[in-house]
């Protein structure tokens, strides 16, 4: 089969309309591209007036095991003959309990666990803050400048990636305060790394907890071990494990958010795994129900809430959602896909590293597997934001076959399910490669 194969120039007649139904009839969202989707399989998508593409977008990270994955439909349709859904809030699953006893195994921390499910990021950083209320009898929280945790309101009082989220929605919960995230390639103090000593962790316990946030009303510090919405950062490993120190100091808890760079996308089950910290809780969701929508908290057991009815809701742990979860997670280890992850994470960083010499915009590569992102600018020396030349690139690619998401304010980020073979990893790059040609002679 060829792929990519554009029959007609997306968006297609069919996908016009269903465009225009979809504007008339669904809420104003975040569509970035006008695909409208038919069918898929692993790293392929088909539109409804049948062209064909390459996905380095996974659902916006959801699907690591590839599109209908046979395992993961084969057990959907196990469960679905059998029980859909009968309250795991207030009754009792067997499956419930084997997801969760698989999700104490497989998370960092060789410690008593407990896990509580959630539908989605947000409901699972939601369950997390009153998590950390609850145990701490503390208020107040610390999160990053860059971070996205959610659009939920506790949520989006952690998250500060860009001004859209939160326009029009204050006042945003009380107690939240945010720090500069570790991004050296912008660094807000002006500073260089490893010169700087890690001044953007340490001046959290030098500065903010001498000055403006009391230490000891802190109930937990959230942190993505990778900004995602924020633009894909990495972080040197000493911030991160500085972060924890801070926490640990001051009986802060740490809250590890993974709902985009978990589950083996970073080239390890978790991006906390690189920095060689142990979380107190974990959110989950994203690539945890390989497109059936689920999440969690997995924490310290002894952070349990141990009261009924005070944390609770109807469809999380929901048997379908379940039973993909527990096939993804099977998936991922039996079938090599974390491994898969570093290696055609590997290929695909030494392309677009390949493509930033020969292309003068392209002004940052980073990522950890394949979570990798380029960023784009205007000057390599100004750094200026080059949104609208990352803008042309991803519609030109999406013309051309290759489906794309922004990430950041300018950068894009390369996200293809985990099950991607090198040979269709570059024929991806192929198409970005052109787009990114054709488009600076565009702009340029």
């Amino acid at each position: 089969m060829e792929v990519p194969r554009i029959v007609v120039e997306p968006p297609g007649p069919k996908a016009r309309e269903i465009i225009r139904e979809d504007e008339k009839y669904l809420a104003t969202s975040t569509k970035c591209s006008p695909i409208v989707a038919k069918k898929a399989h692993g790293a392929i998508v088909w539109d409804v007036d049948d062209n064909v593409y390459i996905d380095f977008t996974s659902g916006i990270g959801v699907i690591n095991t590839g599109h209908t994955h046979p395992r993961i439909v084969n057990a959907i349709k196990e469960q679905v003959e059998k029980l859909m859904h009968f309250a795991g809030t207030d009754f009792y699953y067997e499956i419930q309990v084997r997801l969760a006893k698989r999700l104490t195994e497989i998370t960092p921390g060789n410690f008593e666990k407990k896990v509580f499910y959630t539908n989605s990021g947000a409901e699972s950083n939601e369950a997390a803050i009153k998590l950390a209320r609850w145990s701490t009898m503390r208020k107040r929280f610390l999160a990053f400048v860059g971070a996205f945790h959610g659009r939920t309101m506790g949520a989006l009082s952690l998250t500060a990636s860009k001004v859209v989220h939160r326009d029009r929605f204050f006042p945003m919960m009380p107690g939240v305060y945010h720090v500069p995230y570790a991004y050296c390639y912008r660094c807000p103090y002006k500073l260089k790394y490893p010169e700087c000593d890690i001044w953007c962790a340490k001046i959290i316990d030098e500065v903010y907890f001498e000055s403006l946030i009391p230490p000891d009303e802190v109930a937990a510090i959230f942190i993505e071990p990778v900004q995602g919405e924020g633009g894909y950062i990495v972080p040197p490993a000493e911030f991160v494990k500085e972060v924890k120190k801070i926490a640990e100091k001051h009986g802060i808890l740490f809250i590890d958010d993974e709902v985009q760079a978990g589950y083996g996308r970073t080239g390890k089950m978790f991006a906390i795994e690189h920095f060689d910290v142990i979380p107190d809780i974990i959110s989950l969701a994203k690539a945890m129900g390989s497109g059936i929508p689920i999440g969690a908290i997995v924490f310290r057991a002894d952070l349990d809430f141990g009261v009924q009815g005070a944390h609770s809701n109807t469809y999380g742990g929901n048997l379908l959602a379940c039973a993909s979860a527990l096939a993804t997670i099977e998936t991922i280890y039996e079938e090599g896909l974390i491994e898969n992850a570093r290696k055609v994470g590997d290929v695909m960083k030494k392309r677009l590293l390949e493509m930033q010499e020969k292309f003068e915009p392209i002004g940052d590569v980073r990522g950890l597997g394949l979570m990798l992102a380029t960023e784009f600018v205007k000057d390599r020396k100004t750094k200026e934001h080059a949104v609208d030349l990352r803008n042309e690139i991803i519609k030109r690619a999406y013309k051309m076959g290759l489906i794309l998401l922004p990430c950041g304010k300018s950068a894009i980020r390369y996200i293809p399910p985990l099950i991607i073979n090198e040979d269709l990893a570059n024929k991806g790059l192929d198409v970005l490669e052109e787009a990114i040609k054709q488009s600076i002679k565009i702009k340029h």
